[in-house]
């Protein structure tokens, strides 16, 4: 009887614990610091993010880029660093298999949060590692890649990043860009446009069958960090059906580069909400990339940012922003 009592309270957390996992955040570092530092683990670190962190945090989804850093590319290829990524990302799947599975479509999501585990969505930062070979999209698809973001702060074979420059910022899509877009779309991979320039931005709005998203990126209205979406690229990507994921870095969210507060993110929240619509906020915190968290210190503290958003928005908004619309775009793109 003793036993029974105690494995149905047993019972009882785990689903409490099921019912909290509504995070889904698209965008962090985290398998960088890991490719770099081979003694660091996923599960347990002194990070931005970790399992652990990510279970008191609610999480449910995090999309982890393979970010194709230009220090390591003084020595090494771009693809082979995102080869040597993957194979880390893989890895660390595996040794935490109890509490973090690989996904690829929302589906999987679902189903892994029903049996009270996490989910990790494998990304890359910078297309420069596709080299012109429009193969290789087939190829990263294969691999478990769902999300490439074009650009980087550097120009590629794919287009133009952004650019304080007007000019600059106006450069769009080269045709091989054009192919990748198309190729994404085919297989069912996000195009993110976080670090792109506005005329990669329009090109993407034209031609893309699929929505598209920002996946860590505020709004240039608040402060005009040159990777801040305008509102009239808010409002073209709430009417394509994308979204962007909220970026706590300092300088994206104040003009005076002042660190993170949970007022100016709601700050933030509410404008992409009213240029945009309630469906088009989603979170994308950049964890692990940033150096200055301020109040939100890591994932551990997005419970803090949901009880903030609260004051502004009702329960049924809030689940838009930590999950739903992510998860529908998921659906619409990855299946």
């Amino acid at each position: 009887m003793q036993n029974e009592r105690e494995e149905k309270k047993e019972m009882e957390t785990v689903k409490s614990d099921v019912q909290n996992m509504q995070i889904v955040d698209l965008h962090c570092d985290t398998v960088m610091l890991l490719w770099r530092d081979k003694n660091r683990k996923l599960r347990s670190n002194d990070g931005h993010l970790s399992l652990e962190k990510m279970i008191k945090g609610h999480g449910m989804c995090q999309f982890f880029a393979a970010y194709i850093s230009r220090k390591e590319m003084e020595y090494m290829s771009p693809y082979d660093m995102f080869c040597q990524m993957a194979d880390c990302y893989d890895a660390e799947m595996a040794a935490n298999s109890d509490l973090i599975l690989p996904a690829y479509t929302k589906e999987d999501i679902l189903r892994n949060k029903a049996e009270g585990k996490l989910s990790g969505v494998l990304a890359i930062e910078d297309g420069v590692c596709l080299e012109g070979r429009i193969e290789r999209v087939q190829e990263f698809y294969d691999r478990g890649v769902r999300l490439i973001t074009l650009l980087w702060n550097f120009e590629n074979e794919i287009g133009f990043p952004c650019r304080d420059d007007a000019q600059e910022h106006s450069r769009g899509l080269k045709p091989f860009g054009f192919q990748v877009v198309e190729e994404m779309n085919r297989l069912g991979m996000l195009v993110d446009l976080s670090h792109s320039s506005e005329g990669v931005f329009h090109d993407v709005a034209r031609v893309s069958k699929a929505p598209f998203l920002a996946s860590h990126s505020c709004a240039r209205a608040l402060a005009g960090h040159r990777r801040n979406l305008t509102d009239k690229q808010l409002a073209i990507l709430g009417e394509k059906g994308g979204i962007v994921g909220l970026n706590f870095e300092e300088t994206f969210l104040n003009h005076d580069g002042s660190a993170f507060t949970f007022d100016r993110a709601v700050e933030h929240c509410v404008h992409i909400v009213d240029k945009a619509g309630i469906e088009a906020l989603a979170l994308g915190s950049d964890f692990d990339g940033i150096d200055n968290t301020g109040e939100m210190v890591d994932y551990g503290n997005y419970p803090m940012l949901i009880d903030r958003l609260n004051k502004v928005f009702t329960m049924d908004q809030i689940d838009k922003i930590t999950h739903e619309n992510a998860l529908r775009i998921i659906g619409d793109v990855m299946g």
